[in-house]
């Protein structure tokens, strides 16, 4: 429908496509703008990529919820002393609230996050290599195109013998979308500012639930996301 609306002649004047990975748009984008290059775009690759490291994220933290379930209960009350320690607990603990800790990039985490991710190199190696292969992928595309070109191919070799499973899946799309995140790291495109908006648009719309009409859902995102600046009365 999008492409019906927006004509032949249009189509015709698109030159480059991003998107993710799905193929019905590969299929779209070829019948109706087959001169168009094909990006994959940067925003959905790390995506994916913190998806497979909240996967191994999961995965540690039901082992340790596991092994807390076979330690000792402890009754109501302060613990004794002498109380026998339960670090399956704790880890699970710790864990479950790792998870901006691996997700946030390394230059905007907190205090306490920076402690979170060093608590969980020293303890978990291999939740910890998970990540540094989620920043290793990040870091790609903010690189120059030929540079990118050899770090991609390191990358997929370090990620098909990390021996983590979803990373090792995740190399195989790598692989297949390979010339598209080239293509996306050379002609510099990415979604991310269009995928922020539409977060944004998403929150808005929660708000606007029982509002009568959408012209007061659009009126909210125009204010805060147009740039409209309505003039209010006695003021310049």
């Amino acid at each position: 429908e999008f492409f019906d609306l927006l004509g032949e002649e249009r189509c015709a004047q698109i030159t480059h496509v991003s998107a993710d990975g799905a193929d019905f748009i590969d299929t779209i984008v070829a019948d109706r703008c087959p001169g168009a290059v094909r990006v994959a775009d940067p925003f959905h690759v790390v995506k994916w990529a913190t998806e497979a490291l909240d996967e191994v994220r999961r995965g540690a933290w039901n082992d340790a919820r596991a092994l807390a379930r076979a330690e000792p209960k402890r009754g109501r009350g302060r613990p004794r002393a002498d109380a026998p320690l339960r670090p399956g607990s704790e880890r699970a603990k710790a864990l479950k609230g790792a998870r901006y800790s691996l997700w946030k990039n390394p230059e905007n985490l907190t205090d306490n996050q920076q402690v979170k991710l060093a608590w969980i190199a020293a303890t978990d190696p291999r939740l910890y290599r998970a990540y540094l292969l989620k920043e290793g992928l990040r870091l790609i595309f903010t690189m120059p195109h030929d540079a990118a070109v050899e770090a991609l191919d390191r990358w997929i070799s370090w990620a098909r013998r990390c021996r983590i499973p979803a990373f090792v899946k995740l190399q195989k799309s790598i692989v297949k979308h390979k010339a598209r995140i080239l293509a996306a790291i050379e002609h510099n495109l990415s979604n991310g500012l269009l995928e922020s908006t539409n977060t944004k648009i998403r929150l808005i719309t929660r708000m606007a639930f029982g509002f009568k009409s959408p012209e007061a859902l659009i009126a909210l995102a125009l204010l805060s996301l147009g740039g409209h600046r309505p003039a209010l009365p006695g003021r310049k």
